[in-house]
């Protein structure tokens, strides 16, 4: 079901539930924020949800270039749990899911906010829409923002997002 085709009381609720999954493992102290673009628009499916049967190339992709280690589905809580304990933390520039041409620089200020609130060490963004759209202004928030340009893991850009999120993580002498 795509946010399209929801009621304004399921996305509501959708919301409510990716607030308190993500806090479940919000880090006390952020080393590494990731931003990525917007939550998917299936309402069961996210970053910080611990029951994603499919379609959950981030959260995969992820654990795979920060942890170095191999992503389980049946181990997702105990990886979620270990991106906590590094201090690794992911939040979207738009908070609900993307609707069609909808474009997304609206949502940059209230962004910068959030990542400022959070005292990241270091801030990755995921996307080249997010880059081109956060970069200059988190790094003008006094953000340290590593200047990699690094694709959504989907169709096809699996290898390159893992290659360019090992460039970034080797900037910032990251140790899975």
């Amino acid at each position: 079901m795509t946010s399209e085709h929801v009621s304004s009381r399921e996305a509501q609720q959708a919301h409510h539930r990716r607030r308190a999954a993500a806090a479940r493992y919000r880090p006390d102290a952020v080393e590494l924020l990731l931003v990525a673009e917007a939550p998917p628009k299936g309402l069961d499916r996210y970053f910080y949800f611990e029951d994603v049967s499919d379609h959950d190339s981030l959260f995969r992709h992820v654990v795979q270039a920060v942890l170095a280690v191999e992503p389980s589905r049946s181990q997702k809580p105990v990886q979620l749990q270990r991106l906590a304990d590094r201090g690794v933390f992911l939040i979207d520039l738009k908070p609900d899911p993307k609707l069609d041409g909808e474009t997304l620089e609206a949502y940059v200020p209230a962004l910068v906010a959030r990542a400022v609130e959070l005292r990241p060490r270091h801030v990755v963004t995921i996307k080249a829409n997010v880059y081109d759209l956060t970069q200059k202004p988190l790094r003008a928030a006094g953000l340290d923002v590593v200047d990699e340009r690094i694709p959504f893991p989907g169709t096809g850009q699996q290898r390159r997002f893992l290659e360019h999120m090992a460039t970034a993580l080797v900037s910032i002498d990251w140790r899975p």
